[in-house]
């Protein structure tokens, strides 16, 4: 995939020989004796594993598993991108985090070092149009974990631009979607979805809710299309949108193909105006921050308007006005 065209983010001096073969120690060969056992996998495929280098944008619900298991597997080197806090409702499906408050890059970094001492984490900050092509230069392949539309459109392009495949995954309520973007010259996800939907058509999931294992399902299938694109093993989700529902534990498929006609982006844009998101956003806090300004002495008057179901995430103290919508 071009990796050694591309800056290694471990720094210079890291020990990455020629061909991506790297000797698996005893402890290696111990932790890595299943996949050893593979003829698909074997000592070459872990060496694969161990020389690649992965970028995971978005350290929630679908990056959660994926960072565990690409750790566990052995990827080498895992990038982590994003500028979020961990908050107590993330806890319910964002299984790598245990601390609300946090930084998230740097939770999941503490747990890949428990998980898997012999892989190397570079922590990013969230990514835009500014940093995204400097960012990714550093990796073979790119997993998006994002929940917004402007960061798909970003990776997308930014992918095409430099020709490294990305595995992408959503979720909604009960459902999950996932497929494999701009590998070796395939459709990207503008193929599929050529334009951003309508600001606001589409709830988030702290919005609309999700249950909590199905980002577990698809991160772990993101996960497993990385690996099969690292090992070089197996077919690719790439022209195909896998399409999971929970309810009925049911798969089904989406073809699609590139678009002749539409060029390889040459420039990155303003994603979030192109996707009708407001420049400016209305500072936020978690309940368990506001608890925490309360206690050291901040004392606003408060309206709230959460609804019912919502109230469970921080209860407000007595003095305060409560007009609960739908």
């Amino acid at each position: 995939m071009g990796a050694a065209a591309r800056q290694d983010p471990r720094g210079p001096g890291y020990p990455f020989p020629p061909g991506g073969q790297v000797p698996l120690h005893a402890d290696a060969q111990a932790r890595y004796s299943r996949h050893l056992l593979l003829p698909e996998v074997g000592p070459a495929g872990q060496d694969r594993l161990t020389a690649a280098r992965v970028l995971v944008v978005g350290a929630g619900g679908l990056g959660s598993p994926a960072l565990l298991y690409l750790a566990a597997a052995g990827v080498g080197t895992l990038g982590i991108a994003d500028g979020d806090r961990v908050e107590l409702s993330n806890l319910q499906r964002q299984v790598i985090h245990s601390r609300p408050g946090d930084p998230k890059t740097g939770s999941a970094a503490a747990r890949i070092a428990a998980l898997n001492p012999l892989v190397r984490v570079v922590e990013h900050p969230a990514l835009d149009a500014s940093n995204a092509l400097d960012v990714l230069r550093g990796y073979d392949l790119v997993l998006d974990g994002s929940d917004n539309f402007p960061t798909r459109y970003l990776l997308d392009d930014a992918t095409a631009m430099l020709g490294i495949p990305l595995v992408s995954g959503s979720v909604y309520k009960f459902e999950g979607q996932v497929s494999v973007f701009n590998h070796a010259g395939g459709p990207g996800y503008r193929d599929l979805f050529p334009e951003p939907p309508p600001p606001g058509s589409v709830p988030t999931c702290g919005e609309a809710g999700v249950l909590g294992v199905v980002p577990g399902l698809v991160g772990m299938i993101q996960a497993t299309e990385a690996l099969k694109l690292l090992l070089g093993i197996g077919s690719p989700l790439a022209g195909r949108l896998l399409v999971l529902d929970a309810l009925d534990m049911s798969t089904r498929e989406v073809a699609f193909s590139r678009d002749p006609a539409r060029p390889v982006p040459t420039a990155l844009i303003d994603y979030p105006a192109w996707c009708g998101v407001p420049a400016a956003r209305v500072p936020e806090l978690a309940p368990s921050e506001l608890d925490a300004k309360w206690a050291a002495g901040w004392d606003p008057y408060v309206i709230d308007v959460r609804r019912p179901a919502e109230v469970a995430d921080g209860v407000l103290p007595r003095g305060h006005a409560a007009f609960p919508h739908d």
